[in-house]
């Protein structure tokens, strides 16, 4: 087995450094409800949802284009995403003169495809039929780098968009102000944000417990710590558009275990819950995707009983019949 570049907690600092004059600082709010809701001493949520783009895809993004030479940057790049990604990616190749196609599912939401296209990138639509939509996103977009001479970027499996992910977890730790998390959950898809998070948190934070949270179905990451080697999540359907990697990334995946993550799997009851308590509490919009990891607070499949908390709150990607559907699931199970 090759080994892996792990980023290391300078690497970090060096791409928070390098991104953070175009990424925005984004809130953290502390929320008293929240804490009394679920036991905890003090809830820190990291509201990644009001990032440029809407997520923090951008972090990753950005810094793995700043490493391209200036031949990379002027044949272009290509990557495959559901939506975050490939916003985060444009809005990078925009900032830094990149071109940059994309890949994207047929299914994926309407309103992150014109998203896309709206910042400049080329949107290639793939077919999938029954086969897992990230297989063949991803193996479209290596046809395509190979035929028009592009760099093949990859959404979450590279050290450096690992190493732009961990940004948020740095940032976070800056504004709270002295306190210490004794507990930080961060949603998980193929685990870039989760990885680059943990790596930094563990290094300022030895005893802290990290959780990475997944949707039902879609928990590859947990799976795959639990059995010390990567293994793929059964799949099935989810509110989670943006958490469907059928298996976590091979970078991902040893930050992850480097950390010591744990998995926590919530359903889709409790991610339109945690929606709905976000936007009436902290006034946030989120997508499911970026809701599961305070889902896997506020349902309690996370331990935080007199802990201080800190929850990153991923993305708020979503068109509004879509969050009022969610906000709608939500009254009907209460």
């Amino acid at each position: 087995m090759r080994p892996i570049d792990l980023p290391s907690p300078a690497r970090i600092v060096a791409a928070h450094e390098g991104v953070r004059g175009i990424v925005r600082r984004t809130p953290l709010l502390e929320s008293h409800v929240l804490a009394e809701e679920c036991g905890a001493a003090r809830v820190f949520v990291k509201a990644e949802g009001l990032q440029r783009t809407g997520s923090f895809k951008l972090r990753g993004a950005l810094w793995r284009l700043m490493q391209l030479d200036a031949a990379a940057r002027a044949r272009g790049v290509v990557a495959f995403s559901s939506g975050n990604f490939a916003q985060g990616l444009a809005a990078a190749g925009r900032e830094l003169s990149v071109p940059v196609t994309i890949v994207m599912p047929v299914d994926a939401p309407e309103a992150k495809r014109r998203a896309t296209e709206a910042l400049g990138a080329e949107v290639v639509l793939s077919h999938h039929g029954d086969a897992p939509r990230e297989v063949v996103a991803a193996a479209m977009a290596r046809d395509l780098a190979a035929a028009r001479g592009l760099v093949l970027l990859h959404p979450f499996d590279d050290p450096d968009v690992i190493a732009g992910q961990g940004t948020a977890g740095i940032e976070a730790l800056a504004q709270m102000a002295g306190a210490v998390p004794e507990v930080v959950v961060c949603p998980v898809g193929g685990g870039g944000l989760t990885g680059g998070v943990a790596l930094a948190v563990r290094d300022a934070c030895p005893d802290a417990a990290i959780w990475g949270a997944e949707p039902e179905g879609y928990d590859g990451m947990g799976r795959s710590l639990r059995a010390g080697e990567r293994v793929a999540a059964a799949g099935g359907p989810t509110v989670c558009d943006a958490l469907q990697a059928p298996v976590p990334g091979e970078a991902t995946f040893a930050a992850c275990r480097a950390a010591g993550v744990r998995g926590v799997t919530v359903d889709d009851a409790a991610v339109v819950q945690a929606m709905s308590r976000a936007f009436e509490v902290l006034k946030l919009v989120l997508e499911p995707s970026g809701a599961v990891g305070l889902a896997a607070v506020l349902s309690g499949a996370v331990p935080v009983a007199g802990r201080t908390v800190l929850v990153v709150a991923s993305g708020g990607n979503i068109a509004f019949d879509r969050f009022a559907e969610c906000l709608a699931m939500a009254m009907r199970k209460n």
